[in-house]
């Protein structure tokens, strides 16, 4: 199809949501490959979990400091370059001999993601005016929620070739990006002399490096270890320092006052908890299905998509009707919905039937469609144009931190709750806390390994020992499912009570103080800056 002036808005849609598919997917396609990864690479459990965490931590820590960036270099180029990196350290992992070299590639990775999300979501939202951003936002949003919800299908089928390939993979779809980018010729004009805060920038970028360092660390650390207190009470310090700064500061990196205006407040707190509760899913999900039901990697994968495949549909539709009635409307009963639907598989999880787990699954996903897409719009809509890069860098540090927390705090859980299980059922076969220690992850080992871990315990209770393991780790994972859909239902309540019935775009009494003196409320925000051409 030829590109012309008047579908060349949705060429750049298709080429922005593409770059964040492939960050989204890069997030979870890489878990179902991790014991291939570890068998090859020889790597202890600690190394496993930091080729996972080492894109989060630079991915969450960086994003304010990109959006910033952003917001002062030509937008294209800025995310022309996140996809250059992005791809060649997609391709130095997939080259890497041992475990430095792939923790680092995959750093680098969170570096080009980071760089990439904040002008991708800025671009879309410039290239719309406000009467169709919540229609484009909501397929940008929507589409890249299934590709992140297909990573572990996706990850299972190329795992089955090699593992290299799940990185090798993101080359072709980072060259054909930055093709579309090039003949769709977004416009990615700033405003010209905007100075970088660097007060802002090393108080905030260690600063979150060390919360999120110490949050992703709590449950190999202890959260009561000097380490995991140092770097939680490091990283508070730091954060607490760059709010003083950033107050008083001329240029601000990230502007705070977005933060006062109510519609920005409340999609942030979205975003924060919805990332909380979907993590838990996706990863202690994916442990249920193949530890519990027995499902292979593809298998697991598939058992996904009625929660992926609700969010393709629903999505773009939330998106339209966001441009009609804002975002509470939509926000507030996607959360329920989403809580309700992670509390319906809490409630089945210990009849290890998967199809009694569909509904719960199908609930989420239209609950999570009718979120995203709104709360991302609505946020960047909170901002005038000049400030938007800021505004989806706040916005997403947020969710990605929301996202760190949540498997913190829920994988804390599953650990404890599976621990005390065990134990309790070991001591009452009349075995020790020794042994009950030596069994934890027996689930996750293949026959053979079951067997050696088993060997201490009689062989007529063998069985009976591995069902309390099974018992046991489906206590942990309803705990967490129990956990976040509890919050959920307390994040609706929030959305319904801080969110308006309108868009921030058109509400001047929603907006932040900087962004409602540029603005005009009512029918006229059709000319806000949404058609501004930077």
């Amino acid at each position: 199809m030829r590109i012309t002036e008047a579908n060349r808005r949705w060429w750049v849609l298709v080429a922005m949501t593409g770059a964040l598919s492939m960050i989204l997917l890069d997030t979870t396609v890489v878990t179902v490959a991790l014991p291939s990864i570890q068998d090859d690479l020889d790597l202890s459990q600690t190394q496993l979990q930091w080729v996972v965490n080492a894109y989060l931590l630079s991915l969450a820590a960086l994003v304010p400091l990109a959006g910033r960036i952003a917001d002062m270099v030509d937008r294209v180029k800025v995310f022309n370059a996140g996809v250059v990196v992005f791809a060649v350290s997609s391709a130095t992992c997939a080259l890497a001999v041992d475990e430095w070299s792939l923790i680092v590639s995959r750093a680098a990775e969170g570096v080009g993601a980071a760089l990439m999300i904040p002008a991708s979501q800025t671009l879309v939202l410039n290239a719309f005016d406000v009467r169709s951003r919540g229609k484009a936002m909501g397929v940008y949003a929507g589409v890249s929620l299934v590709f992140l919800s297909l990573g572990p299908l996706i990850g299972g089928v190329l795992t089955e070739v090699s593992w290299r390939l799940v990185f090798w993979i993101n080359l072709p779809v980072a060259i054909l990006t930055i093709a579309l980018a090039v003949l769709s010729r977004p416009d990615g004009r700033v405003e010209r002399g905007q100075r970088l805060d660097w007060p802002g920038t090393l108080t905030i970028v260690p600063g979150l490096t060390a919360l999120v360092l110490g949050l992703m660390q709590s449950t190999t650390w202890g959260w009561g270890s000097p380490a995991t207190l140092a770097c939680l009470g490091i990283g508070a310090v730091l954060l607490i320092a760059f709010v003083l700064v950033e107050v008083r500061a001329p240029d601000p990196l990230v502007q705070l006052r977005l933060f006062l205006g109510r519609n920005f407040a409340g999609d942030s707190l979205v975003g924060f908890f919805i990332q909380f509760a979907l993590m838990g899913l996706t990863v202690f999900g994916a442990i249920y299905v193949q530890d519990l039901l027995g499902f292979s990697p593809t298998q697991a994968g598939l058992s996904l998509l009625p929660l992926t495949i609700p969010i393709l549909f629903v999505a773009p539709l939330a998106g339209r009707v966001y441009d009609m009635v804002g975002p509470r409307m939509l926000a507030s009963p996607g959360a329920l919905l989403a809580g309700l639907g992670i509390l319906w598989s809490a409630v089945f999880l210990h009849d290890f039937a998967y199809w009694k787990l569909v509904p719960g699954y199908v609930i989420l996903g239209v609950g999570v469609g009718l979120v995203m897409g709104p709360t991302n719009t609505d946020a960047l809509n909170s901002a005038t144009s000049d400030l938007r890069g800021q505004a989806s860098g706040a916005f997403q540090a947020v969710r990605q931190i929301g996202g760190t927390v949540g498997l913190a705090i829920l994988g804390t859980i599953v650990a404890t709750v599976e621990k005390d299980r065990i134990v309790s059922a070991i001591e009452g076969l009349g075995g020790t806390a020794a042994q009950a220690e030596q069994l934890s992850g027996v689930l996750a080992q293949g026959e053979g390994d079951q067997a050696a871990l088993t060997s201490a315990v009689p062989a007529a209770e063998q069985a009976e020992v591995l069902a309390s393991a099974r018992d046991a780790v489906a206590d942990g994972i309803a705990a967490t499912y129990y956990t976040a859909g509890g919050i959920l239902l307390v994040t609706a309540v929030v959305a319904f009570a801080l969110l308006r019935h309108v868009r921030a775009a058109d509400d001047v009494t929603g907006l932040a103080p900087e962004a409602a003196a540029t603005s005009t409320p009512g029918p006229g925000a059709e000319c806000d800056g949404g058609s501004d051409p930077r």
